[in-house]
């Protein structure tokens, strides 16, 4: 598909509502800006499959341990999806092509198709943008676990958040509300893009960095700490024109609160006198 028909796809996307969000179908569009001759049809279809796959291992669900143990037999046991040990920071690991060729990938890109899957059969299900590694909430007539994509929807605990707080800051910090609350699925896409910028930026490929976050500026166009940082990175490599460009051109829209923005624009022309 065309780069440009891409870009306009995914504009579409970041100007629909969260309720109409399509997690699937949005994640191959931000994968194939990477993958220019993929064949649409192919991952589409795979997409279809695993949800017609799921709906006949859904027969006879009642709870939400049926409701696990059926993703877990459609993704990782017959289509063989499993997290990436070896190569962890294989930038393929979080293109939802690749990660669907290769058949592993990041927790969040596994939890892109458990998403897309439980969805298929309006399962409850919800990112949770728990620092250092992604994890899904489900839901079922008042019960909610936490799972982790990664292991094959193993189930987390409180001892498995401290461990893994533990293991980023050092010491034992006691998880907190705001580490395990539910996000949209855009900002899952979100996350998963953040995967690649910033392995962008630690190898030194700010043309690269700044690419991912237009992709990021279009399926979240109201998120100023996008534009933020689109900016810094910009004047960073002696793009001025074009970041100065870009905070007038969000500035022409009808934004509820225009400070951040004006702020910005300030400073950077007064580096520019």
């Amino acid at each position: 598909m065309p780069h440009t028909n891409l870009l306009e796809l995914l504009r579409r996307a970041g100007g629909t509502a969260d309720a109409g969000f399509d997690i699937g179908e949005t994640a191959l569009f931000l994968a194939a800006l990477d993958i220019p001759d993929a064949d649409l049809a192919y991952y589409r279809d795979h997409l279809h499959t695993v949800a017609a796959d799921l709906r006949l291992a859904a027969r006879g669900v009642k709870n939400l341990r049926d409701r696990l143990r059926a993703l877990r037999d459609v993704l990782y046991r017959f289509h063989g999806y499993a997290g990436d040990r070896k190569t962890y920071d294989d930038p393929q690991n979080a293109n939802l092509m690749q990660v669907i060729d290769r058949r592993k990938g990041l927790p969040v890109a596994l939890g892109v198709l458990v998403i897309h899957c439980a969805r298929s059969r309006d399962w409850p299900v919800s990112g949770v943008n728990f620092p250092g590694h992604f994890l899904l909430r489900f839901a079922f007539e008042g019960e909610s676990v936490l799972v982790d994509p990664f292991e094959k929807l193993q189930r987390w605990d409180m001892d498995d958040l401290t461990a893994s707080l533990a293991r980023i800051s050092g010491g034992k910090p006691r998880p907190q509300a705001e580490h395990i609350h539910s996000v949209a699925d855009r900002e899952v896409l979100l996350r998963l893009q953040n995967n690649i910028k910033t392995r962008a930026l630690s190898s030194g490929d700010k043309d690269r960095a700044i690419d991912v976050l237009e992709s990021m500026r279009l399926i979240a166009p109201g998120q100023f700490e996008l534009i933020e940082e689109l900016t810094m990175l910009e004047i960073d490599d002696d793009r001025v024109s074009a970041a100065t460009g870009r905070l007038e051109a969000y500035l022409e829209a009808d934004l509820s609160d225009r400070e951040p923005a004006e702020a910005l624009l300030h400073r950077i022309r007064n580096m520019l006198n």
